[in-house]
């Protein structure tokens, strides 16, 4: 968590300080490309195998080689598996990926955070690992649930 606070503390003060000293700051902007991303999730889970998790990275729509950054986040719905913040393995051809344990049956999520050439994102995923206990399945109705009546909150 620290160390998250700091990333964002020290990318505001870059902000800042580049406001300060560019005053065609909003032409920057509207000529960065932002970076874009595909996270792939293996089929399916085999028992005792380590699975690759991969995200495809691209920028001005080609493939981004040797991005600033990439890490990979995982953990399970219910708490009981966590892989914290990791580097991704560079697999060439702008992907990226990570090979984990997935032993333990349940809903789960990857976060990957990238960054390239002064774009940063932080795209999310969830996916399944065998079946769903009752409480996860609970959790997906109840978030898709919330989703709608967020949704007739706007209109």
């Amino acid at each position: 968590m620290h160390k998250k606070k700091m990333i964002w503390m020290f990318l505001f003060i870059v902000v800042l300080s580049g406001c300060s000293l560019k005053p065609d700051v909003a032409k920057l902007y509207k000529e960065e490309s932002p970076l874009q991303s595909e996270i792939i999730i293996p089929n399916t889970f085999s028992a005792n195998e380590k699975e690759t998790i991969k995200v495809i990275l691209t920028q001005n729509g080609e493939r981004v080689e040797g991005a600033d950054f990439v890490h990979f986040e995982i953990w399970k719905q219910d708490g009981t598996v966590t892989y914290y913040m990791e580097e991704a393995y560079d697999l060439g051809n702008g992907v990226y990926g990570i090979s984990k344990d997935f032993d333990s049956e349940g809903l789960y999520f990857v976060k990957v955070h990238a960054g390239n050439n002064g774009s940063i994102i932080v795209p999310q995923k969830q996916f399944v690992v065998g079946e769903l206990s009752e409480s996860e399945l609970d959790f997906l109705q109840k978030g898709q649930q919330s989703q709608i009546e967020g949704h007739e909150h706007h209109h």
